[in-house]
């Protein structure tokens, strides 16, 4: 087993990668931007290296320098995380190239997943369907020409892409052009350059659903079950699940085979993701294989028990696994809810700003994944997700009520965040019903976190007035009169409660 390992990431996934790490007795070691230099993840650590200025592209998407860490930290290998380098062929290249083990697939691996065409040829291959396509091609001519071979609507990707990023649905004919400029010029700044597109017949209705895959490189593959993960806003997951309530025995074994026969088809190794769209009728069509560890994995981790951080570090460092044992251990059920740093009330634009004040949830079965903490700053250099808060019960519904609870418990005051739009979508009809789609969120007419739970109110009130009495009998200081008589009210200053 390796003895030092460097994190190349941030946030929540860099302070869970190093929580298994200091389980394991294994040295941790932090990057960090200029940014990110007080963030919690860097404490957290055993030790640190500045990688660069806060620009992604000059510190955490910078190869060069981020093997220049490992090197002058004596790390034997880097785990990536998700996002960022995770899925980088080259730079796992440039990982063994410099004598240091890339936690993750093969470059061959990353290249036969991380091309949308390629993969979706590997996926007809072996037998597993995929949704009628053209391209992929960076000539907007040529796809607009070959869009006339698939109906409306459809959908434009990104041939490199992931992560909602140069995705655009088209309805009819006279959308197609802006649609493809618009997917072309957010695929270039998001890959690297690479600006060829996909076209797709776009399936409707569907449920979004992705198996949880193991692999050994070898050909060996262990299906650990599926997510549903069909709450979405703009193709980005928000509340994902284990298991879905939509699926049935049958068709989750074809789901689960048809992820081992992908994923062995690749020579996988470690931890990945397949991903299906399903209709109702349960037919299934192939997405994609995400080849690094999921934001969602939290929530395989609760209803099976394992650590999968831990087994990509075993495999990585050579283990011999017996994957089959890992299978069928799935229990009780799992819910995710993403809290971003975003406004609803203004079209989810992103905010920003010094985290004032901060209570977790806690309790049975409530687990959360956080990269902040008080007094961090949070800005928009990065992505904006501050935490995932999870509930795991017997039962789903035991589960949702947990996790409405968690999330009215959760108090973060320093600036707007999506919690009243995720309390809202717990408790719609949709949500509890388990009649959720892809495009469920996108179809709300009042899906905008408009009213704030008084559990949260009070929650986050009682909290601040709290945290400013132990601090001022802690100062010695005399307390404000208004203070004394006990209103959680006075002292709050420009912060709105509930969102702000």
């Amino acid at each position: 087993m390796f003895r030092s390992v460097l994190v190349a990431n941030r946030g929540e996934i860099a302070l869970r990668v190093i929580r298994t790490l200091r389980e394991m007795g294994i040295r941790s070691v932090a990057v960090h931007s200029d940014a990110d230099a007080d963030a919690p993840h860097v404490a957290a650590a055993d030790a640190a290296c500045r990688i660069g200025p806060a620009p992604a592209r000059e510190s955490y998407l910078d190869a060069a320098r981020v093997l220049g860490a490992a090197r002058e930290t004596g790390a034997e290998a880097v785990h990536p995380g998700y996002g960022f380098l995770s899925e980088s062929a080259a730079f796992a290249r440039a990982c063994a190239e410099a004598g240091v083990v890339f936690i993750g697939p093969s470059p061959e691996a990353l290249e036969a997943t991380g091309d949308k065409a390629g993969a979706r040829r590997t996926a007809g291959r072996v037998g597993v369907p995929v949704v009628p396509g053209r391209g992929p091609s960076a000539d907007l001519q040529d796809l607009a020409h070959q869009a006339r071979e698939l109906p409306f609507p459809m959908l434009v990707k990104a041939a490199a892409g992931g992560g909602g990023k140069g995705m655009r649905r088209v309805n009819a004919a006279a959308e197609l052009d802006e649609a493809l400029r618009g997917a072309a010029r957010e695929a270039r700044a998001a890959f690297g350059g690479d600006d060829r597109l996909l076209l797709e017949r776009y399936v409707h209705p569907a449920r979004h659903i992705e198996v949880q895959v193991l692999g050994d490189g070898r050909g060996g593959v262990a299906a650990l079950g599926e997510r549903e993960c069909s709450l979405q806003r703009r193709y980005q997951k928000i509340v994902e699940e284990s298991p879905s309530s939509a699926i049935d025995s049958l068709l989750r074994e074809r789901l689960l085979e048809a992820a081992r026969r992908f994923a062995s088809a690749v020579r996988y190794s470690g931890a990945g993701t397949v991903e299906f769209l399903v209709a109702p009728e349960g037919t299934f069509h192939f997405l994609e294989m995400n080849a690094r560890l999921q934001v969602e994995h939290p929530v395989t981790e609760l209803v099976t028990g394992l650590d999968l951080v831990r087994l990509q570090l075993e495999l990585a460092s050579g283990e011999r696994l017996d994957l089959t044992v890992l299978e069928g251990r799935s229990r009780g059920h799992a819910i995710e809810a993403r809290l971003y740093a975003e406004d609803p009330q203004s079209g989810f634009l992103p905010t920003c700003g010094t985290v004032g004040r901060l209570r977790w949830p806690g309790g049975p079965g409530v687990r959360v994944d956080a990269g902040i903490e008080e007094a961090s700053v949070v800005g928009t250099d990065y992505d904006p997700l501050l935490a995932k808060i999870l509930a795991w019960a017997p039962d789903r519904e035991h589960a949702r009520t947990r996790l409405v609870r968690a999330l009215e418990e959760t108090a973060l005051l320093g600036f707007r965040t999506n919690q009243s739009f995720l309390l809202e979508l717990l408790d719609s009809e949709a949500f509890r019903s388990g009649l959720t789609f892809t495009d469920t969120v996108e179809g709300a007419a009042n899906g905008r976190g408009d009213g704030d739970p008084p559990g949260f109110v009070l929650a986050a009130a009682a909290y601040l007035l709290g945290s400013r009495r132990e601090r001022t009998a802690r100062d010695g200081a005399a307390m404000n009169p208004r203070e004394d008589r006990g209103s959680p009210w006075t002292g709050l200053g420009a912060w709105r409660l509930g969102g702000g």
